[in-house]
């Protein structure tokens, strides 16, 4: 009945939710009762909030009755496999998680942009089997929130159990280890930190292209960590195979799991972001505040936070309150600055780049398939990117009505949900954009 449920579902909902949210559950049947068994309290509460109410009318739809659902933690129990390195002699090697206790999976805003790599994530780090979602490839741009779920994953593997042999690491840190190794002849041991590791966090991969040697040692840790059922959690800029520089090999084995996505928050994220940031850092903001940054501020994280720390800085020194007149004047050359990089021309002319059509056709009045489709990506990313009004933008498409491109947002919104392939186009272009 379950996998039947389950198939429902996924008619109902975007299968990748229910991929990444429903089946990871352990279920128990007994008699009219059903149990499911959340391994986080997280995934517990993004069931109940969001999912629950489907789930309850699919089985009532397919048994004719009510069916009573509970929802539970389950209990974890990871316990750390060990395969030792076979080393010259013994040797006792600490090593450090580097893990930032401050990022953790409760503190993680989520929104549309990162929805699925946040339950990827989450799964990866609570899951019961270490072969699920093993290796998980998190890419996306800078500044999106990519190593704050790897600090989540690692904190959060410790917390169900303090035994497990957790290292975070940016790759750039990794190469230099290494070219001290090889200088001073203690490559052994470099193997064998890395490879003593019942969970391997590595950021930005992308710094290892044209870095030979230090890639065909990371191919090989990577292939012993796996082989002896070890995590291994990696972040990119952008997806591996399209980053020059890296072997072929090593973006074979870099899609052997999971590789989800993570884009520029939504405007509501971003406003919720600013919200949290800014009890953080202890800066009193107003929710109009909160929401004209979001309007100006569209491409990543990092932007939201240096804007906040300005208006901190500034505040405390003039003595000033922080309301919106204050804000626009104090953030003024910032907000000018961001709205030259990204505009509505520039939208178009990198959407028409991306899908190799020409402008001119994008501008058009032509209906088909491979111009519309182009021309609907570029109208949702310029409500997405600017401040602009859908007549504004519809105007700048050819003095095209607002509704034409109101359509164009909430079909383009509806079609990102359900098809990953076209949910990569818009982060290709998104780089461009900001790169």
């Amino acid at each position: 009945m379950w996998e039947n449920c389950l198939k429902r579902l996924e008619t109902v909902l975007p299968k990748d939710q229910v991929t990444l949210w429903i089946r990871p559950l352990d279920v128990e049947l007994v008699n009219d009762s059903i149990t499911l068994e959340a391994s986080n309290d997280i995934i517990l509460n993004k069931i109940r909030t969001h999912f629950l109410t489907y789930i309850k009318a699919v089985l009532k739809e397919l048994t004719g009755k009510e069916v009573a659902v509970e929802l539970k933690l389950k209990q974890i129990n990871h316990q750390p496999q060990t395969t030792p390195f076979v080393k010259k002699k013994s040797t006792t090697i600490k090593i450090t998680d580097h893990l930032d206790p401050r990022f953790t999976f409760a503190n993680f805003i989520e929104g549309r942009s990162n929805t699925i790599a946040l339950a990827a994530s989450l799964q990866t780090a609570t899951a019961s089997r270490v072969e699920e979602n093993n290796p998980l490839l998190i890419y996306g741009s800078t500044g999106l929130g990519k190593t704050h779920l790897l600090h989540a994953i690692g904190n959060e593997i410790k917390k169900n159990n303090p035994k497990e042999v957790v290292c975070y690491l940016h790759s750039e840190i990794y190469v230099n280890q290494m070219v001290k190794a090889i200088q001073q002849k203690s490559m052994d041991a470099f193997k064998q930190k890395y490879r003593s590791v019942t969970a391997l966090l590595i950021d930005d991969i992308q710094f290892f292209a044209r870095k030979e040697r230090s890639q065909e040692e990371f191919f090989h840790t990577f292939n012993y960590l796996l082989e002896g059922q070890k995590r291994v959690i990696i972040t990119c800029d952008r997806y591996p195979k399209e980053v020059n520089g890296l072997e072929s090999r090593l973006k074979s084995r870099l899609g052997w799991g999971i590789s989800v996505p993570i884009d520029p928050p939504d405007y509501e994220t971003r406003v919720a972001i600013l919200k949290e940031k800014a009890a953080l850092i202890q800066v009193d903001i107003s929710d109009e505040v909160a929401h004209f940054i979001a309007k100006q501020l569209n491409s990543n994280i990092r932007e939201l936070e240096g804007a906040l720390s300005t208006l901190k800085a500034h505040a405390n020194f003039t003595r000033k309150k922080i309301d919106l007149k204050y804000t626009k004047q104090i953030l003024k050359e910032l907000f000018k600055v961001n709205h030259q990089i990204v505009s509505v021309e520039n939208i178009q002319k990198s959407t028409a780049q991306y899908y190799n059509v020409k402008l001119s056709e994008l501008l058009g009045k032509s209906r088909k398939r491979s111009i519309v489709r182009p021309r609907q990506m570029a109208m949702f990313l310029s409500k997405e990117l600017t401040d602009k009004s859908y007549p504004e933008i519809g105007e700048l498409f050819g003095g095209r009505d607002h509704t034409t491109v109101l359509h164009a947002y909430r079909k383009m919104n509806d079609l990102l949900k359900q098809e990953s392939e076209l949910s990569e186009d818009k982060q290709k272009i998104v780089n461009i954009l900001i790169e």
